[in-house]
């Protein structure tokens, strides 16, 4: 009697696309967009603006109250866009979203926190910090991303397994 041995192979994953360096720098405009649009809406209705000059250079006066309601509206946007539905709205208009590495799919709101609270570190001299360390790293990730385990993909190249 002779006897079969089979090899049971893992299914194959399919390497989610990484190298959007490019697109997080357009989502990373949008989304500073969004927060400027935002702030000066907030300081025409809740404080004061004074244009400098013809070149639409202005500045505004808000309280301390209204500019730490900003700072928490800021956070709240990165933490649960990205914790619930893996993008911002700059993602979604770039065609990125935010992963976990070990899954594939939404980060969840703890891993999004974090990622969000070591943007202070990444956005460090223009988000230079998190430019380089994305450059340098073979997943193109910044600080938040290896702290909180997540990858920043193209929409659509989530791995199947």
């Amino acid at each position: 009697m002779s006897t079969v041995t089979y090899q049971v192979q893992p299914p194959v994953r399919q390497p989610a696309t990484t190298r959007v360096i490019g697109r997080r720098v357009v989502a990373t405009v949008i989304d500073g967009l969004v927060f400027g649009v935002g702030y000066y809406l907030l300081a025409l209705a809740f404080g004061d603006i004074r244009v400098e000059d013809e070149a639409a250079n202005w500045q505004s006066n808000l309280s301390a109250g209204w500019n730490v309601a900003f700072g928490v509206l800021v956070v709240a946007y990165y933490v649960l866009l990205e914790g619930y539905l893996g993008r911002t709205l700059g993602k979604c208009l770039a065609g990125i979203t935010v992963v976990s590495e070990a899954t594939g799919r939404v980060p969840g709101v703890s891993a999004a926190a974090v990622r969000t609270m070591l943007r202070v570190v990444d956005g460090l001299f223009a988000y230079a910090v998190a430019f380089v360390m994305a450059l340098a790293s073979d997943k193109r990730q910044r600080l938040g991303d290896v702290v909180a385990e997540t990858l920043v993909i193209r929409t659509g190249s989530a791995r199947k397994g």
